[in-house]
């Protein structure tokens, strides 16, 4: 992704540091922090600085760099990797690359080991901007044969939250799709739901878009089976931060509904994921640990004042309570299709691409 001309990635390596975006300050102002402890770590996944299952993913991987650099023992592998995986329970490639790098590190002589994990890490990072340049051109197909026998023919696509760059270390996944589409000359104009009470659509999905010039158009999240109804939406692509061996999709809170709305309208619904989202040891999504956030998110709007400064405005009767749930489970039987790296499955051909024990 370039951005003002320069190309970044979410996060990076800077000798014995990691620096990252922080995406609580999107879409108003750029900047990129320098952590240098696993604490510091530990709160940019939990206050969200950085977010999106893949990224979490390599997060956690240089984490666990980050964790071992003084002490690399057995013991003090653990902690750090048990202190990782209990930042965000819901987004499998955060233990996912937590524990390949726990298995990888203890298989290594100690005195070894803190030099190695930050290869290891960067190993993670390059295989997930892999993995989503194919899964942008397997899903740049799906697009291609919606517009047709006519490259001009617009595709609307909806999404929901932000599964972009933003959500990985680089190229997407939703998005992947789209900015292949469009960068193949393809006419594409996607719908972005805002995603409360976060608004990551609005403030991340929308940025990320008119950063790469691709035309789109902010809506209320209660908007989607209104434009579904009047013929405005062609397909649905969502991201996911953990989908069953049976396609059952965990998404962003709201992602149930757009998947309800379009099996009754017969729009096609897609998510797109990595393979490392998908939890093998998972055979229903009624089973996934759904994250409870603090309730102020939803209280609490942030967003530019006049006087160009960051805010936080209350949006709720300060006598009423309110609920948090970061995700839902959307059921296989909804979703038309997984775009992968490795191809577009229908949710009952997902267990083909299991790996060999």
């Amino acid at each position: 992704m370039r951005i003002h001309e320069q190309h970044f990635r979410t996060i990076w390596q800077e000798a014995n540091a990691v620096c990252l975006i922080d995406q609580t300050r999107l879409p108003f102002e750029f900047v990129t922090v320098t952590v240098k402890t696993l604490p510091e770590i530990c709160h940019a996944i939990r206050s969200m600085q950085v977010r999106g299952a893949p990224l979490i993913g390599a997060t956690a991987a240089y984490g666990v760099a980050l964790g071992i650099q003084a002490v690399a023992t057995d013991q003090q592998l653990n902690a750090v990797v048990k202190e990782l995986i209990a930042t965000r329970p819901t987004a499998v490639n955060l233990a996912w690359a937590a524990t390949r790098m726990q298995q990888q590190l203890q298989a290594l002589p100690v005195s070894a080991r803190a030099a190695l994990a930050w290869q290891m890490a960067a190993e993670i990072a390059d295989e997930d901007v892999a993995q989503n340049l194919a899964i942008g051109q397997h899903g740049k197909v799906v697009i291609e044969s919606k517009a047709g026998v006519n490259p001009q023919q617009v595709v609307n696509i909806l999404t929901h939250c932000n599964a972009g760059w933003l959500a990985t270390v680089d190229g997407g996944t939703a998005l992947a799709p789209i900015y292949a589409a469009h960068d193949a000359g393809l006419k594409v104009h996607v719908w972005v739901d805002e995603t409360r009470p976060r608004n990551q659509g609005a403030s991340l999905t929308a940025w990320e878009l008119a950063q790469h010039g691709v035309p789109h158009t902010v809506i209320a999240d209660n908007a989607g089976g209104h434009l579904m109804q009047h013929g405005q939406v062609d397909m649905v692509i969502v991201g996911a931060d953990r989908v069953s061996r049976h396609g059952d999709v965990c998404n962003k809170i709201g992602t149930y509904l757009k998947a309800l709305a379009a099996f009754d309208q017969n729009v096609p619904f897609y998510a797109a994921v990595p393979t490392p989202t998908i939890d093998w040891q998972l055979a229903r999504g009624a089973d996934i640990d759904i994250e409870m956030r603090d309730a102020d998110e939803v209280a609490y709007m942030q967003g530019q004042g006049k006087d160009g400064r960051l805010q936080q405005v209350r949006v709720i009767p300060h006598e009423s309570q309110a609920l948090n749930p970061a995700f839902d489970v959307t059921p296989a039987r909804l979703v038309t299709g997984i775009i992968t790296e490795r191809g577009v499955f229908s949710p009952n051909q997902l267990t083909s691409l299991e790996p060999s024990t």
